[in-house]
Order: structure tokens, then C-alpha cells, then sequence
């Protein structure tokens, strides 16, 4: 606003000077008074691409600076999303790994509650004199149960492996580049 003042001011001085320097030499001096008038219409012409280059500057430079702010917000909404997609993700695992804990545990006690079973039916059956039998219950229930404890084992191993084999994402905090 103040280039604009300051050119109105400067067209304004100037006006009044050529108006003065008419007033000096006269009104019947008409090849003079031409002369100056054509000089005002001359220099009133460059005030105008004057006046036209300074908004066209202003325009630009106002252009710029929002498409700057447009770009930062534009990244920080990428950035945003990222971290929120990473916060989802890191929760349905958590959900997922809490779920699938809850099952194995269920699981567990299921098939710990029918190994116990088999177990205190093969004791009954030594008790009673069924030896063979009670004994060959015995053996199948604690093979079983050996191979089921086995397996958890491997399960446990291969999650443990799995997690620290998993890269970790991490979010750059780098200063983004214009496109």
C-alpha cells in the first residue's frame, strides 16, 4: 500500500508542476501548453505500467505465499495421516494379538481340562485293576500332552521371531521439498 501512495504522490507532484509551469508560460503560448499537456499524457501512460507492474508484483508475491502455506499444510496433513495410519495399524495388532491370546488361552484350558481328564481316567483304571488298559491311557494321554506343549513352544518361538524380524516404521521429521 505504501508503493501505491507513494506513486499517486509522485503523479500528483508532477501534475501540479507541469500545471504551474503552464500557468509561467502562459495560456496564449499554445505550441507549449501542447507540449507540456502531451508530456503529462506521457507520463501519465508510464504511471499506469507502473501502477500495473507493482500489482502485478503484489499479485505474485501473494500468489506465492499462499501456494507456500498451501504446501506446508498439504505436508502436515500427510504427516498427520501417517502417524494416524501407524497408530491404527500398531492397534489392530495389539487387538489382534489380545484376541488371538484370549483364543489360546481358551484352547488351553480346553485341552488341559481333557488331558487331565484322560489322566484321572487312566489313574481309575489302575486303581481298579485295569493295569494294561489304565496304563495305555496313561502313556497316550502324557504323549499328547507332551506333543500339544511341544507345539506351543514353536508357536511362541516363531511369534517372538516374527516380531523382532518386523521393520519398524518410523516418520521422518525431514524438512519436506517442493514439488
Amino acid at each position: 500500500m505504501v508503493k501505491f501512495f507513494l506513486s499517486i504522490l509522485t503523479v500528483q507532484l508532477v501534475t501540479i508542476a507541469l500545471f504551474f509551469a503552464v500557468m509561467q508560460a502562459g495560456l496564449a503560448n499554445t505550441q507549449l501548453v501542447m507540449t507540456i499537456g502531451l508530456l503529462e499524457a506521457l507520463f501519465s501512460v508510464l504511471a499506469t505500467f507502473w501502477f500495473s507492474a507493482l500489482a502485478r508484483q503484489r499479485h505474485h508475491n501473494e500468489l506465492e505465499t499462499l501456494k507456500e502455506e498451501h504446501f506446508k499444510e498439504r505436508e502436515k496433513i500427510k504427516v498427520n495421516a501417517e502417524r494416524q495410519k501407524s497408530r491404527i495399524l500398531s492397534k489392530s495388532q495389539k487387538e489382534i494379538l489380545k484376541e488371538s491370546r484370549r483364543t489360546q488361552a481358551a484352547a488351553n484350558f480346553k485341552i488341559g481340562a481333557a488331558f487331565a481328564g484322560a489322566i484321572i481316567f487312566g489313574s481309575i483304571m489302575l486303581y481298579t485293576q485295569f493295569v494294561t488298559f489304565g496304563l495305555l491311557v496313561l502313556t497316550t494321554a502324557g504323549g499328547g500332552l507332551a506333543g500339544y506343549l511341544a507345539r506351543g513352544r514353536q508357536i511362541a518361538l516363531a511369534r517372538k521371531q516374527e516380531i523382532t524380524a518386523r521393520p519398524q516404521k518410523k516418520i521422518s521429521k525431514e524438512k519436506p521439498t517442493k514439488l
